[in-house]
């Protein structure tokens, strides 16, 4: 007999199109990922009012946006469950019972909780949904008994966080949630045009199914060496943010041609824009058009997430009936 395959859970906030950034470092490891295990991967649209309840106009779109690149780029609504947080309750009522046990200086304690202030210091975070953003999440986890995280090595603090409060509430209830496990996932960093983290923030990204005009337009603006002044002179692609995307998307050959061409002044950055512009292009032809045809029918989305949603209901509505027993708040005799 076969064994039943391990759960994992991953999430993203609908910020709308998915950029290279979003792909290399998370989408691309959950296309592989449905091939070995029962994956559950949400739009995390409930994460999205923490910081922008002001005006949640573009979260509809938003989701829209990402759910149709995630599929463009090879998640099979047949291998995983694509769904909407907000519509499975049970994210709701979990976070809430877990607010019950969980210490508040465990939230205070949390490394982003005092960073996103800072960062985002144009909008009042000072809200109990900001404080309780780590416990929300790790509801989203357990609430799926999920066996696996995926995350990079700078992720795992967060996800610590979730085992102790899965301790701390086995302790008082019994054996209830797995304490999820990270899963270390390959994710190269990958930089913005301007060569910072590329982040829809610093307005330095390129969508992943951008056109082909798009792509050429936007290479066009990158960073190069910037002690390569004239074409004459010598470059260095160590420190050249074209290379690191030669690094991600050309073959062996052209990235050992590109390094030697360009510490030789046999190639000027001009050029090598053009050359990596279409070398972009052409290897995300397919999920361009994969995403053209969804643009045709959106209604491949929707129906997407009606189905993921009544899977994850299912999983997660066997979760809240073993919680409730084992905290002792069920009443059969009312249904």
């Amino acid at each position: 007999m076969s064994q039943t395959p391990q759960i994992v859970l991953s999430g993203l906030r609908p910020t709308g199109r998915v950029h290279l950034g979003n792909y290399f470092g998370a989408v691309r490891n959950w296309v592989r990922l449905q091939e070995t295990y029962r994956c559950y991967y949400f739009v995390a649209d409930w994460h999205a009012l923490t910081s922008d309840y002001a005006d949640p106009s573009l979260i509809h779109q938003s989701t829209f946006e990402a759910v149709a690149d995630w599929i463009a780029a090879g998640l099979d609504p047949k291998k995983c469950s694509i769904f909407l947080q907000s519509e499975v309750k049970e994210h709701a009522e979990l976070h809430l019972l877990l607010s019950m046990t969980t210490p508040l200086p465990w939230l205070e304690r949390v490394p982003t909780f005092k960073d996103q202030q800072e960062k985002l210091e144009d909008k009042d975070l000072n809200t109990y949904g900001f404080l309780g953003y780590p416990l929300l999440q790790t509801a989203d986890i357990i609430v799926y008994r999920a066996n696996f995280v995926p995350v990079g090595e700078d992720q795992a603090s967060h996800l610590e966080l979730s085992r102790e409060i899965v301790r701390r509430f086995n302790n008082f209830y019994g054996d209830v949630f797995p304490e999820p496990q990270a899963l270390f996932t390959e994710s190269p960093k990958v930089p913005g045009l301007d060569g910072q983290k590329m982040s829809k923030s610093y307005r330095n990204t390129i969508p992943l199914t951008a056109s082909a005009d798009e792509v050429r337009a936007l290479v066009m603006t990158m960073f190069t060496d910037p002690n390569r002044i004239r074409r004459k002179d010598p470059g260095n692609p160590d420190i050249c943010n074209l290379f690191q995307f030669h690094k991600l998307f050309s073959d062996a050959e052209t990235i050992e041609r590109v390094d030697r061409e360009c510490r030789t002044a046999q190639i000027g950055c001009v050029d090598d824009k053009k050359l990596l512009a279409e070398i972009i292009i052409e290897q995300l032809r397919p999920i361009r058009a994969r995403r053209e045809e969804i643009d045709r029918d959106p209604s491949i989305v929707w129906e997407t997430l009606r189905e993921g949603n009544r899977a994850a209901r299912e999983r997660a509505g066997e979760t809240l009936e073993s919680v409730r027993k084992a905290m002792k708040i069920e009443y059969p005799e009312l249904r």
